[in-house]
């Protein structure tokens, strides 16, 4: 018999190997947890259905099925909950997708109106005073902090910034725009009127060859260039008479065009 206790033998003194220590079972404030998230979900779910479909729960009848499916999904995640922790936290990853995908669907549904405006508000928020177009023949022009419509305009093709007044009976120049757009203001007579906010000034009738806000436009428009110096041009009743209608929504100016202008 070799010897056991020799150096190629087994150490008779050597403690014995220890078993492996149990898994931890999962907590029940996780499964509490999980349980609150799923109930979470599946009520946000719910109430995207119904802001989506505000019609389908008319009776009795049908907020108890309502309430039945609605059990049906505590008792399934009542039971996830009682797996092992290695399977809950697997089944809860892909039933948490899932949810989230079926939510961000619904709320798609219940706010597509509200959705399919935000591309536009974006677009009114970072205009700087472009109009932007938001539907046949219709423009619209935001209101600044100062409570006034400014609108980016062009005066024979040069860019002029407008204050909307509907106070002023003409559209009136600013001298500074009239000289940037090439104007001489020295060959003009001031001996009219204009009839402004800020008061009344005095005037000379000029002729732009085509004034365009946005894809409104006239040709050979008659306006006013003040002979005081104007903080902004104005864009008053001469243009805005000859739109279909323009009106006040909120905070926000809209302009509509006759066809063919």
């Amino acid at each position: 018999m070799p010897d056991e206790g020799g150096p190629w033998g087994r150490a008779t003194d050597e403690p014995p190997a220890r078993p492996a220590p149990p898994r931890p079972r999962a907590r029940p404030r996780r499964r509490g947890l999980a349980l609150a998230v799923l109930i979470a979900a599946t009520a946000a779910l719910v109430f995207a259905l119904a802001k989506a479909f505000p019609g389908a729960l008319r009776d009795g009848e049908d907020w108890s099925r309502l309430a039945y499916l609605f059990g049906f999904l505590l008792l399934v995640a009542a039971g996830l909950t009682r797996m092992g922790q290695i399977g809950l936290r697997r089944h809860l990853g892909h039933a948490a997708i899932w949810a989230a995908i079926i939510a961000v669907l619904a709320l798609g549904v219940a706010f597509r109106q509200e959705l399919a405006a935000v591309p536009q508000r974006l677009m009114l928020a970072f205009s700087g005073g472009d109009p932007v177009k938001v539907g046949d023949r219709e423009l619209a022009i935001p209101q600044n902090d100062e409570g006034s419509y400014v609108v980016v305009g062009e005066v024979n093709g040069q860019r002029v910034r407008f204050i909307v007044d509907t106070g002023a009976t003409d559209t009136v120049l600013s001298p500074q725009d009239a000289r940037r757009i090439g104007v001489d203001l020295d060959r003009l007579s001031f001996d009219g009127r204009a009839e402004t906010a800020n008061g009344v000034g005095r005037s000379a009738l000029w002729r732009a060859d085509r004034l365009q806000v946005g894809p409104i436009g006239f040709n050979d428009f008659e306006m006013s260039i003040n002979r005081a110096p104007m903080s902004h041009s104005l864009l008053g009743l001469s243009f805005l008479r000859r739109l279909q209608s323009f009106e006040v929504r909120g905070r926000t100016l809209i302009l509509r065009a006759r066809e063919g202008s």
